[in-house]
């Protein structure tokens, strides 16, 4: 029986491999990839990572990233590919199934096979398991401390204290939501721990068979390893102190009233149900209902075979609490959803389980499995639509202030200019966008060493033979290239693009050139395509 639930198991990781792995380079680079992308690049050549307290998050994303640059000889950002940046988040979205295996003896093979399933198959699990972010990072990391907790409560084994404490120093040094999920767990221990104490013994009796040196130990291992990646390995003492004053910017960030404020119900109604537009009806309706059955059981009085009752009362109580608080707090962002979607998992994972197990007869019983596999498909068909399909498009509910395709074109139109100007990529570009909205270009433009970044128009800078700006400049920028350049030395300026283009869905991007670097171009053009029908 053993043996039939590890292959289970190896095949829904397996699976959850291949929805996460393929084809990594189609969707473009979000903002925020391309802000850690560029982060990164910058510890990648210099050798050195300094943390920003006000941007960025936590390091652990970019000392990470090391690793698969390192495999693919990467020495510089031009050397980076998405995939090599990608398949780190692809990494920790797969070893989140893997650490399952420690809750076998607490919820049974059947629910964990089942929370394997989910986890491998949820749209939103599977679509930001492909996102450079540190979002998936953190899931892993929470999840591994609190099954690496409830190892140590099983063994009384000191390692398991240490693991734990590894765990939460990787939490702590990925991002600064980490304090939710660390309000979360101690509130939910304190409140499992008082409904064990009116039905066994009482509330202090537990923390009698905790050993001090094991509780000293988790401690400082969360310290040690947190404060080494805060410090970038003990060269930046500063960062370590800046890890904490953070939470001055971040409780700022929470409140505040911006694009990113939305309802309380905004991550349960995303997870219900969402349609935009014609696009198709997305639903994780299955984990959410199961869940609530998972719920129920986990509060039930009496114990459930095979399901450790405290362990099960902990991660209910843990999942409402952190999707209260994550409702609670006015900034959102899809993706933080993941923190509690896990918790969601596990309670759903026990609630199939039970649910099939109460069934008085056998057929109602394989009824009952074959609408649960059923559902599991169409979870794993909007996994594949959400990340192979509608991966940048706006009817996705976890295409979240995304770059269109149009990025591509951007940098493929100034690559092909650059072809035919005699500095080649080393040729002079500006970008002139209010508040840097400009990103993710500084990704797509990463080999081009001379591109200035600019947030209003300038009258005192030469203006380059190539112009990317808002519409919103448009008058100042016309102004600069026409009415301020004495006779003799104005250029006219033509369209850079063919059509009209977007960074984001209705953020329209202007592009201009010189007419003289134009002509070079469409001449540059003409003799590649005769090159070209000579060949054949």
């Amino acid at each position: 029986m053993t043996i039939k639930f590890y292959g289970i198991f190896l095949a829904a990781t397996i699976a959850a491999i291949g929805l996460r792995l393929p084809r990594l380079e189609q969707r473009p680079m979000h903002g925020d990839e391309a802000v850690h992308a560029v982060k990164f690049g910058s510890l990648l050549e210099k050798g050195f990572y300094r943390y920003d307290s006000y941007e960025y998050h936590g390091p652990t994303l970019n000392y990470l990233t090391l690793i698969p640059a390192w495999f693919s000889s990467a020495e510089k950002i031009t050397d980076l590919s998405e995939f090599t940046l990608r398949v780190v988040p692809v990494f920790f979205g797969v070893f989140l199934t893997l650490l399952l295996l420690l809750l076998v003896d607490g919820l049974g093979w059947p629910a964990v096979i089942v929370a394997t399933i989910l986890t491998a198959i949820s749209p939103a699990m599977v679509f930001y398991s492909r996102y450079y972010i540190q979002e998936m990072l953190l899931v892993c990391f929470t999840f591994g401390a609190i099954a690496s907790g409830y190892r140590y409560t099983r063994s009384n084994n000191g390692a398991w204290a240490i693991y734990t404490g590894i765990f939460l120093g990787l939490m702590h040094a990925t991002k600064e939501t980490c304090i939710i999920a660390f309000a979360s767990m101690v509130l939910s221990l304190v409140l499992t721990l008082m409904i064990c104490s009116r039905q066994q013994r009482s509330f202090m009796n537990y923390f009698k068979t905790i050993n001090p040196w094991h509780t000293i130990s988790a401690i400082l291992a969360a310290c040690i390893v947190s404060a080494l990646f805060y410090s970038s390995f003990l060269t930046n003492a500063g960062g370590v102190l800046d890890s904490l004053f953070t939470y001055k910017t971040y409780f700022k960030r929470a409140g505040q009233t911006d694009l990113h404020v939305h309802p309380w119900y905004y991550y349960i109604k995303m997870l219900i149900f969402s349609r935009y537009g014609a696009g198709p009806v997305w639903s994780e309706a299955l984990i959410v209902i199961l869940a609530g059955a998972g719920f129920v059981i986990a509060m039930m009085s009496k114990g459930i075979a095979a399901v450790n009752s405290n362990l099960l009362r902990f991660i209910a109580i843990y999942t409402i609490v952190m999707t209260g608080l994550y409702s609670i707090v006015p900034y959102k962002t899809p993706w933080n959803l993941l923190e509690f979607l896990q918790g969601l998992i596990l309670l759903a994972a026990v609630g199939a389980v039970t649910i099939v197990k109460v069934q008085p007869k056998v057929i109602t019983r394989v009824l009952m499995s074959l609408l649960l596999v059923a559902g599991g498909a169409h979870l794993a068909w909007q996994a594949y639509l959400a990340s192979y399909k509608y991966f940048a498009d706006t009817v996705n509910p976890y295409v979240y202030a995304h770059p269109v395709m149009d990025v591509l074109t951007i940098a493929q139109r100034v690559e092909e200019i650059a072809q035919a100007h005699p500095d080649g990529r080393d040729m002079y570009v500006q970008v002139i966008c209010p508040e840097d909205d400009y990103w993710p270009l500084p990704w797509y433009l990463r080999s081009f060493p001379n591109v200035g970044w600019w947030n209003k128009v300038d009258d005192d800078v030469p203006a380059a033979p190539i112009i990317i700006a808002s519409p919103s400049v448009e008058t100042a920028l016309m102004r600069k290239l026409y009415e301020l350049p004495p006779p003799g030395q104005k250029n006219l300026y033509v369209p850079l693009f063919n059509s009209y283009v977007e960074l984001r869905p209705r953020v329209e991007l202007r592009g201009y050139v010189t007419k003289d670097l134009w002509d070079r171009f469409q001449q540059y053009q003409g003799q590649k395509s005769i090159e070209s029908r000579a060949k054949y």
